[in-house]
């Protein structure tokens, strides 16, 4: 069914629902009362029409769905529960569980043959990258990422879950590497007088914590965690995208335009939102593809749940300057 088809029959569907409401609101309301009632009556009938016309667009889009092609943004860093540290209503990421719910949905509807991943992150924690990945290599249909501005370190190890990767010639693509943190702030606790005193079970429990400084022993056991997610990373991303593992440590976790990187064949094509839509339309065998955009739906307490956060923060940020000090040692794209 071609998409002028379609919108002939939504038309159709909703035109039937709103002669139906006009009728069904003529007799409730303005045939059967007199005089007073008459004008109230009007007034209900086109009431009655202007709500069926939305139950009937909505009825029309269930039946006669114009959609073929499910779009799932990853933006923003990448982490668990969307957080990371932003400043609210400044750029943070949505957390990963929706952006995979939202892919496990797409890949659920059977409308949607092809899955568009529009990819602007400069990456984030590592099981929550990986979820996404997973969920993205898991859908039943041509997968095609799309880097906009950057799609570096966590963004890159999701792309290698799809079957391409597209990009502009000035996307920030590749930081194909992994970073372990931790805040040593031991010799600030001994100014300040505070000391650090170790309960625990395990040599290697309390290895980067934020308040000791760690033996050499402890920073060749960290880095072994670093090295082994790293040695996954380059095994994921030559298996995904068909490379030489070698070739991949030779960028040593370099970022490059999407113009170098097509040519180190970390991307597949370079091209605009317009050729990635052409080349899914080609994988589909179609003229042309529609695209729907999966989002989750957003209650109105999580709104104002949100403006109320960016108020206090934009007031606690006139009023002092702050920083977190985690005691633990974290891992990230």
């Amino acid at each position: 069914m071609t998409n002028q088809f379609t919108r002939l029959y939504r038309a159709v569907v909703v035109f039937v629902v709103a002669v139906l409401a006009a009728l069904v609101g003529w007799v409730l309301f303005y045939s059967v009362p007199s005089d007073l009632a008459e004008l109230l009556g009007v007034l209900l009938v086109i009431g009655t029409v202007v709500a069926a016309l939305r139950v009937g667009g909505q009825l029309a889009a269930s039946m006669f769905p114009t959609y073929d092609v499910a779009e799932v943004a990853v933006e923003g860093p990448i982490s668990r529960d969307g957080g990371g540290g932003r400043i609210p209503g400044r750029g943070g990421g949505l957390p990963a569980d929706d952006i995979v719910a939202q892919i496990e949905a797409a890949s659920d509807d059977d409308n949607a043959e092809a899955l568009l991943l529009k990819l602007n992150t400069p990456g984030g924690e590592v099981l929550p990258s990986d979820d996404i990945r997973r969920a993205a290599a898991d859908f039943d249909g041509p997968t095609v990422a799309y880097a906009t501005d950057t799609c570096a370190s966590g963004g890159y190890w999701i792309a290698s879950g799809c079957d391409e990767l597209w990009a502009h010639d000035a996307s920030i693509v590749g930081s194909i590497g992994v970073i372990g943190s931790s805040v040593n702030a031991s010799e600030l606790a001994e100014k300040v007088g505070l000391s650090y005193e170790r309960f625990a079970a395990g040599k290697y429990k309390d290895a980067g914590n934020a308040l000791k400084e760690p033996t050499d022993d402890e920073r060749a056991y960290l880095q072994g965690l670093i090295d082994d997610y790293y040695d996954d990373f380059v095994e994921r991303v030559a298996e995904g995208r068909d490379m030489d593992p070698e070739a991949i440590r030779e960028t040593e976790a370099r970022v490059y335009l999407g113009e170098e990187a097509h040519e180190l064949g970390l991307v597949d094509s370079l091209g605009t939102r317009d050729d990635v839509e052409d080349r899914l339309a080609e994988l589909l065998s179609r003229d042309e593809v529609s695209v729907r955009e999966f989002v989750p739906q957003v209650s109105l307490a999580e709104r104002l749940r949100g403006g109320v956060e960016g108020v206090a923060y934009a007031f606690g940020a006139g009023v002092s300057s702050s920083f977190d000090v985690d005691d633990g040692f974290s891992f990230r794209f």
